[in-house]
């Protein structure tokens, strides 16, 4: 998936089940899309991933559901590259894979919640990450400051501290903490309605809806 001009890029990487994609996750990229003027931002369903039990819905059911779900935003894009290695979804091995299909020079933040974040030292390869992206963690508006990194000593020594949000790997790369809009919605939320028959509009696109329903999903 290179870039058709060659030209260096800001893409950011927003990994994850979308077990529905629900308007928060759209919300949210597009919060991180402006703030940190992304040229794109890739959403990419995981296949299993290793930190969570099996999603249940069937992968390509919730990459189906993504792609309607970023329709229609030019700055949106999905990629099913951990459907097509299948197997455990590792991190690691998506960060590499973009990093190699990115014009030279490009920049890629890899998009993640504070709470997947504060596991992110019992990942696959965690240290190499750092290296080869930044991160940006997302926390809920009015909650406080950044708190000291969750790594290994080994590791939080690479770092330094530039502000209060903002954290410097040693070899340039950046680890960012972003407010965005705290709307309460849940995929977990979204699948127990949609088991009992209650409506979920408005909390996921029409397009998602319709699809939930003629697949007969989480019944």
């Amino acid at each position: 998936m290179k870039t058709e001009t060659g030209a260096r890029q800001r893409i950011g990487l927003f990994g994850g089940t979308f077990n529905p994609v629900h308007i928060g996750h759209l919300r949210c990229a597009e919060e991180i899309r402006e703030q940190f003027a992304l040229h794109r931002v890739v959403f990419v369903p995981s296949f299993m991933p290793p930190h969570k039990k099996e999603p249940g819905v069937e992968p390509q059911h919730r990459c189906a559901m993504a792609r309607l779900a970023i329709a229609g935003n030019p700055c949106f894009e999905l990629s099913d590259i951990e459907l097509q290695r299948e197997g455990n979804s590792y991190s690691c091995d998506t960060i590499s894979h973009f990093r190699r299909e990115s014009a030279p020079g490009s920049e890629l933040f890899f998009i993640i919640g504070s709470d997947a974040f504060s596991e992110v030292h019992t990942w696959r390869r965690y240290p190499e990450f750092f290296e080869h992206c930044g991160f940006i963690v997302m926390s809920r508006a009015g909650s406080c400051a950044a708190p000291p990194l969750n790594l290994p000593g080994s590791a939080a020594r690479i770092f330094t501290r530039l502000d209060e949000d903002t954290y410097e790997h040693q070899c340039g790369t950046r680890i960012f903490f972003a407010r965005v809009s705290a709307l309460e919605i849940s995929s977990t939320d979204i699948r127990a309605r949609a088991a009992c028959g209650r409506t979920i509009s408005y909390l996921v696109t029409p397009s998602v809806e319709r699809y939930i329903r003629e697949k007969g999903l989480y019944r």
